[in-house]
């Protein structure tokens, strides 16, 4: 299944997504995946053409200010966790999906779980692939820093802290062919980095993850929870404490695992994921 790449605007803003999709009619609810920082939807690469093959249509977006989506000034867009709610509330209206899976992973991703909450009628099912979910979590210091006065704004100008971000999290080499991919925007227009900035310096983590942890205390709808234990920057620990604190908790250790999973475990990662998300559309039938 190929992917394809696609563009639309929404409210002024436009959204850049990739999505792959199943050939043939389908009675399976969409996919929705969001991805965190430094990264860009690029990294559902290999787990977007899996999903399409069992017959699900898979979309996964750039967030504003990522990627090849829009890269507003602040004055147009305040990069908080409420305006990315926001603006993702009309991409799924624009998209007109009534009822999907959603796929979180990573910092700013964790802005997913809290539109799941405050729209638990949307959502089928969740899958967390390691994000902040407690109020224990902390901002890595290799994200910290690109926020930093003055140093932040140099940081964020250099393309090669998407190599030392993406690798540092992961534990592993990325190929140059994919690193090129993640760095582009960033060799092609200095609003990258100024909205990279925006995004660290308004991500209000402990509001995050404070609704998330009461939030989900009384989340009702199924959540598969996958955690990589070698993740540098979000403990296994965390991971366990907020499967407990779920309804029906669990989780799923993946050994050898850093921060950004899909970026080189898709294959463990979608032993679970696809029939996790296999949930027919009943609504429309």
């Amino acid at each position: 299944m190929s992917i394809t790449e696609h563009k639309i605007t929404v409210n002024s803003l436009e959204w850049f997504y990739r999505q792959a999709e199943p050939v043939g009619r389908s009675d399976l609810l969409p996919v929705v995946l969001l991805h965190g920082l430094v990264s860009q939807s690029y990294s559902w690469r290999y787990i977007l053409p899996e999903l399409a093959k069992q017959g699900t249509r898979a979309i996964a977006p750039d967030w504003i200010g990522c990627g090849f989506s829009a890269k507003p000034e602040k004055r147009d867009f305040a990069y908080t966790p409420d305006a990315f709610i926001k603006a993702f509330e009309e991409f799924i209206q624009a998209l007109e999906l009534e009822r999907f899976s959603l796929v979180i992973q990573g910092f700013l991703g964790s802005v997913g779980l809290q539109y799941a909450l405050r729209h638990p009628e949307k959502i089928a099912n969740i899958s967390i692939l390691n994000t902040p979910v407690s109020t224990t979590a902390k901002v890595p210091w290799k994200i910290q820093q690109m926020g930093l006065p003055l140093a932040g704004e140099m940081m964020t100008q250099d393309p090669l802290l998407v190599d030392r971000t993406l690798e540092g999290g992961s534990r592993y080499v990325i190929a140059e062919e994919h690193l090129g991919v993640y760095r582009k925007p960033f060799l092609t227009a200095s609003a990258s980095g100024r909205s990279l900035l925006a995004t660290i310096r308004n991500l209000q983590l402990p509001k995050i993850t404070a609704e998330i942890e009461s939030g989900f205390k009384e989340w009702q709808n199924p959540v598969l929870l996958q955690w990589g234990k070698n993740d540098p920057w979000l403990s296994l620990e965390m991971g366990e404490k907020f499967a407990d604190s779920l309804p029906d908790g669990g989780i799923i250790k993946l050994n050898n695992v850093g921060h950004y999973s899909q970026e080189h475990h898709q294959e463990v990662i979608l032993q679970d994921l696809l029939p996790f998300v296999r949930c027919k559309d009943t609504e429309n039938k």
